[in-house]
């Protein structure tokens, strides 16, 4: 028996809109090379340890921003922006979000991801709707419960990242550091590995000392080794770019 509660349209329920926590009108640095825009989407299955939007984590919480208002947006933005990127949180957590990577295709925008995949066979239905990901990999697979906090991250975020590879999707890989969960050595052979299947773009992303989720977490100092790993990093990536998370 159906809850009297559910709500159902001509050929079963109705699909409850995507969750938005917080839009970014205007942005250069999320989609390579595109204006475009950001739709930060609530809820996330980890507890990254740097993580510097933890308001987005609890999926069931009031959100700033409708999904109609996130429209109306949009259609005054036509012509005006190339892309519309679905960060997080964990975006591809969301059911509702696949519907709503064809309306803003149907809109005449690219879609971007930010995307962990937490979830790999979440995030592959998504793949075909995706003109570019930016794919966080957390650390080397067997590394990733540090930081993520959670058991089995790490298998997840590897196999989402050869269901990316294998997908021919447009992509960046990216690397958040903090200098009291990475070192040097640690992101050398998490480098290596990325670079050994074959990723062509890798961003190291610098964690911001503020408003992280550990609070045992503070400013620290980055390595004098560093200064020897960039020109490395450098020559074993096509693309490789430094900047602030």
């Amino acid at each position: 028996m159906n809850s009297p509660c559910q709500s159902f349209g001509p050929s079963g329920p109705l699909e409850a809109p995507l969750r938005v926590g917080g839009l970014l009108p205007l942005t250069t640095l999320d989609y390579p090379d595109h204006l475009a825009c950001v739709l930060f989407c609530q809820g996330c299955a980890w507890r990254c340890r740097y993580c510097h939007n933890p308001e987005l984590i609890r999926a069931k919480v009031p959100t700033p921003i409708s999904w109609d208002e996130v429209l109306r947006f949009l259609r005054k933005r036509r012509g005006l922006l190339d892309a519309v990127v679905f960060s997080g949180g964990e975006a591809t957590l969301q059911k509702a979000l696949p519907t709503a990577m064809r309306k803003v295709r149907e809109l005449g925008f690219k879609v971007g991801l930010h995307s962990a995949g937490i979830k790999p066979a979440s995030f592959k239905r998504v793949l075909p709707l995706c003109d570019w990901v930016g794919f966080d990999v957390k650390a080397l697979e067997e590394e990733a419960e540090l930081i993520t906090g959670i058991s089995g991250s790490g298998q997840a975020n590897w196999n989402s990242l050869e269901a990316l590879l294998e997908s021919g999707v447009d992509y960046e890989c990216r690397t958040t550091v903090h200098w009291q969960l990475f070192d040097c050595q640690r992101l050398q052979r998490l480098a290596e590995r990325l670079a050994a299947l074959g990723v062509q773009r890798f961003v190291v992303q610098l964690a911001r000392p503020q408003q992280m989720l550990d609070p045992e977490l503070g400013a620290a100092p980055m390595p004098a080794e560093a200064a020897q790993l960039w020109p490395y990093l450098e020559q074993l990536f096509p693309r490789f770019e430094l900047r602030e998370a």
